[in-house]
C-alpha cells in the first residue's frame, strides 16, 4: 500500500516548507519555499553558515551597495534558492523583506532586485517566485510584477478578501495559511470542535480554492501553516500544498487510505465585479482573525529578518 505522502502527490503538488536540504532530498517535494524564519533556522547551523559569509563578503564588495547588510541578506536567500533549485524539479519561492509590505514600489524594487542576484548566478528565473505578504499594497505589487513576467506567491493569506484580491491581480499563486487560523480561534474562541472538516483553516481555503475553481481563475491555491495532519489530509487534492519535514514523515509512515477532498468544478460562473481598494480594507478590517494573523505574521518575519541581518554582521566582525 502506497504511503499516505505517496498518495497525496497523485492529487496535490506537495511542496516543501523548508531550507533544509536534507529533508527536502529525503521527501523530494517538486517545489520548495523559505522565509525569513526559515532562512534564520538554517543559518542557525554551522552547515550553513558559511554561505552567510559568503554573502556578506559579496556585498562589502558592491561598491554601488548603499547597504550592505540588506544585499547580504538578499544575496543569502538566492544563494540557497539556487541550491534548493538544484534539489527540486519545479518552482522556490524567495520572500521580499515583510519589512516592505505597506509599499508597493519598494517591494518591487526589492523582486527585481532578487530576480537580478538570481539572473547574475545563471537560474532559469521562470523557476523562481516571488513571495511577498497579502497586503493591499503587496497584491499591487504582484500585480505589476506578473505584468513584467515576474510570478508571484502571494502570503499570509487568511481571509477571503486577500484570495480574491491576489486572484483579480492575475497573481500566479496565494498561500492561506491554515494553522495559524486555527491557532486564533483555538484561542480566541476555544470552546468549539475544530476536528476534521471543522478546522477553520480547512473552511477557509476550501472556500477560496472553490470559488477560484467556479469562477475560472488560474492563480493557484497552496495551502501553508500546518499543525497536524489532519488539515492536510482534509484538503487532498488542492492545488498545493507546502509541507513542513515533521509532518511529512508522519504522512510517509502512515500507509492509510486517503480521500480526494477537493475537486475542480464541474460549472464556471461569470465573475463577480473586481474588489476595490475600499471594499478590500473595509472587509479586512471587519475580519478580526484575518487583521490579527496578517499584521503578527508580518511583524514576525520583520523581527526573523532583523536578527538574521544581526547574525550576518556577527559571522564577518
Amino acid at each position: 500500500m502506497p504511503t499516505q505522502l505517496e498518495q497525496l502527490k497523485t492529487m496535490t503538488t506537495v511542496v516543501a516548507d523548508t531550507g533544509d536540504f536534507n529533508a527536502i532530498e529525503h521527501y523530494q517535494p517538486q517545489d520548495a519555499t523559505t522565509n525569513p524564519s526559515l532562512l534564520l533556522k538554517a543559518m542557525q547551523s554551522d552547515a550553513f553558515r558559511p554561505l552567510g559569509v559568503e554573502a556578506m563578503n559579496w556585498a562589502r564588495q558592491q561598491n554601488s551597495a548603499d547597504d550592505v547588510v540588506a544585499l547580504a541578506t538578499d544575496k543569502l536567500a538566492v544563494m540557497i534558492g539556487c541550491k534548493l533549485l538544484e534539489q527540486v524539479p519545479g518552482l522556490v519561492s524567495t520572500e521580499v523583506d515583510a519589512r516592505l509590505s505597506f509599499d508597493t514600489m519598494a517591494t518591487v524594487e526589492k523582486a527585481l532586485t532578487l530576480i537580478s542576484l538570481y539572473e547574475e548566478a545563471g537560474v532559469d528565473t521562470s523557476r523562481v517566485l516571488i513571495k511577498i505578504a497579502a497586503t493591499w499594497e503587496g497584491i499591487q505589487a504582484a500585480h505589476i510584477l506578473e505584468s513584467k513576467g515576474i510570478r508571484c506567491n502571494v502570503t499570509l493569506v487568511f481571509s477571503f478578501a486577500q484570495a480574491r484580491a491576489s486572484a483579480e491581480a492575475g497573481v500566479y499563486l496565494i498561500s492561506p495559511f491554515v494553522g495559524r487560523i486555527l491557532d486564533w480561534y483555538k484561542a480566541n474562541v476555544p470552546d468549539q470542535d475544530y476536528s476534521g472538516a471543522n478546522d477553520p483553516g480547512v473552511v477557509s481555503v476550501k472556500a477560496i480554492y472553490n470559488y477560484f475553481k467556479e469562477h475560472d481563475f488560474s492563480t493557484i491555491v497552496m495551502g501553508a501553516s500546518f499543525r497536524n495532519t489532519s488539515e492536510i489530509q482534509q484538503l487532498a487534492g488542492c492545488d498545493r500544498l507546502t509541507i513542513g519535514p515533521a509532518l511529512l514523515e508522519e504522512l510517509a509512515q502512515s500507509d492509510a487510505p486517503l480521500e480526494q477532498k477537493l475537486f475542480t468544478a464541474k460549472h464556471v460562473s461569470p465573475r463577480d465585479p473586481v474588489l476595490s481598494e475600499q471594499t478590500f480594507r473595509w472587509q479586512m478590517n471587519q475580519d478580526k482573525m484575518a487583521s490579527d494573523k496578517l499584521g503578527e505574521g508580518i511583524r514576525q518575519f520583520a523581527v526573523d529578518q532583523e536578527k538574521l541581518e544581526d547574525l550576518l554582521i556577527g559571522l564577518v566582525e
